[in-house]
């Protein structure tokens, strides 16, 4: 049993709320047990240079952790005047996640802009970033009849082995201890967009490695059921 009483297969509780700020074009505040990750999308005219007169459009993401997010304030990272290493990575992991979902044809000579800023960090917040992101995406584009740009849904889970035992959605602390840990993306038809796995403590086995793409399949599909009645909801 873990420590939050789940069994090994289970995912935390798992909330989205859409619309959640009235400004931005879309927006979404997911929440995985005690992370919670505040989701934006814009929607501007206009492209990089290099695809000016191409047709198609772009679609980039920007990620933050809020100073008091991990429980002990760290400086931002706007005062230092440069980006951490793991915040690059993780807003280019959340860009990589949502374009090959996304029809940049149809979405025309514009760029759909996401950010994702963590509210309460409890491990898990890179993933719940694309799963939010996804959702306010979603809502952008609604609003401006371009919801024919998103092809698929996308979704995005962590799982570890922890003293021997495959677990899905590692908290904070499970993730720390975990000899073996994967987050994977998948696209709502059950295909594969990235997976990231790093053996901490021993090499990984194929065996292990499939019984934890097997976990997150399982994990993906609650969470875009709860992805498709929150856009579903607001719809309504």
């Amino acid at each position: 049993m873990r420590a939050d009483g789940r069994r090994p297969e289970a995912l935390r509780l798992l909330e989205i709320e859409p619309d959640f700020l009235e400004q931005p074009h879309g927006s979404a505040l997911i929440s995985c047990g005690k992370t919670r990750v505040l989701c934006t999308a814009s929607i501007d005219e206009g492209v990089p240079r290099w695809l000016h007169g191409s047709g198609r459009g772009w679609l980039t993401a920007e990620y933050s952790l809020l100073p008091a997010s991990t429980g002990q304030r760290t400086q931002r990272e706007a005062s230092t005047g440069k980006q951490k290493g793991r915040t690059v990575e993780i807003q280019r992991l959340i860009g990589r996640a949502l374009r090959p979902v996304t029809d940049l044809g149809a979405l025309g000579e514009r760029t759909l802009w996401v950010d994702c800023d963590v509210l309460q960090a409890d491990g898990g917040t890179r993933c719940a970033a694309i799963s939010g992101a996804y959702v306010a995406a979603r809502r952008a584009l609604d609003r401006f009849g371009l919801g024919r740009t998103l092809t698929d849904s996308v979704g995005a889970v962590s799982a570890g082995i922890v003293a021997g035992e495959a677990l899905l959605d590692l908290d904070y602390l499970e993730d720390s201890a975990a000899e073996v840990d994967i987050n994977v993306v998948m696209a709502g038809d059950g295909r594969l967009i990235e997976v990231q796995a790093t053996a901490e403590r021993a090499p990984l086995t194929r065996a292990q490695l499939d019984e934890l793409l097997d976990l997150t399949a399982h994990g993906i599909e609650e969470i875009e059921r709860a992805q498709a009645a929150a856009v579903e909801a607001v719809r309504a």
